[in-house]
């Protein structure tokens, strides 16, 4: 079974078109709202989501574990990593599982830096990505060019160490330590990624770092 995962807080006007769209790439969606105060959890079952809902927002790293646990009790053979925003291509998702399975690494990470398809916002680009690579760096993660994409696939064996302890966005740094701990194979690809709004800002990565940095020292 191929089952995406999406962590959603808040995302009643897009996530019902994004489950559409998955279900015509996937066999099963899995839509776990983050104590969202809209419909999110209701226009994603109305969509065909089996949806899992956090009574209180505990994070996206958080939502992502919860995905993984139901994804491993339903024994899935992969499992893909999709925000609910609406920013993602599906058209990325059969290339993506083509390249998993010629070259038969454990995990694909999606990439905005191989290719020009994604406008990606400056604080992105220019504060983000070299901060995060150097989070990755300092705390023993492999090296990746996009380690804060949010499209990924991961099979059975990737999924079976993917226990993410970090709730909030630090769980982007973690995966690649996993990844590195437990010496699975993985490859970076092209994804398109379409910014509906100029992007978070620099309080929003602020945050993002301030996630990433605690979240390595509350071990």
């Amino acid at each position: 079974m191929f089952l995406a995962i999406v962590p959603a807080y808040n995302e009643s006007e897009r996530v019902g078109s994004v489950v559409r769209s998955l279900l015509a790439h996937v066999d099963a969606v899995v839509v776990v709202d983050d104590g969202s105060m809209d419909d999110t959890a209701e226009v994603a079952r109305e969509a065909g989501a089996v949806v899992i809902r956090h009574r209180l927002n505990r994070g996206q790293g958080a939502a992502l574990e919860t995905g993984h646990t139901y994804a491993r009790n339903i024994g899935a053979t992969y499992v893909l990593h999709f925000d609910a925003d609406g920013q993602f291509s599906v058209d990325d998702i059969e290339p993506a599982l083509s390249v998993m399975k010629k070259e038969h690494v454990d995990i694909i990470f999606g990439t905005r830096y191989i290719d020009t398809r994604s406008n990606v916002p400056w604080t992105k680009k220019y504060i983000l990505r070299p901060v995060g690579k150097l989070v990755d760096r300092l705390f023993g993660g492999v090296h990746l060019s996009d380690a804060h994409n949010g499209f990924r696939i991961f099979n059975k064996k990737a999924l079976e160490h993917m226990h993410l302890s970090h709730s909030g966005m630090a769980h982007a740094s973690e995966i690649p330590a996993l990844v590195k701990k437990h010496n699975l194979s993985y490859i970076e690809v092209p994804v398109s990624v379409t910014y509906h709004e100029y992007g978070q800002g620099i309080g929003g990565g602020v945050r993002v770092v301030r996630d990433l940095v605690l979240g390595k020292f509350s071990k």
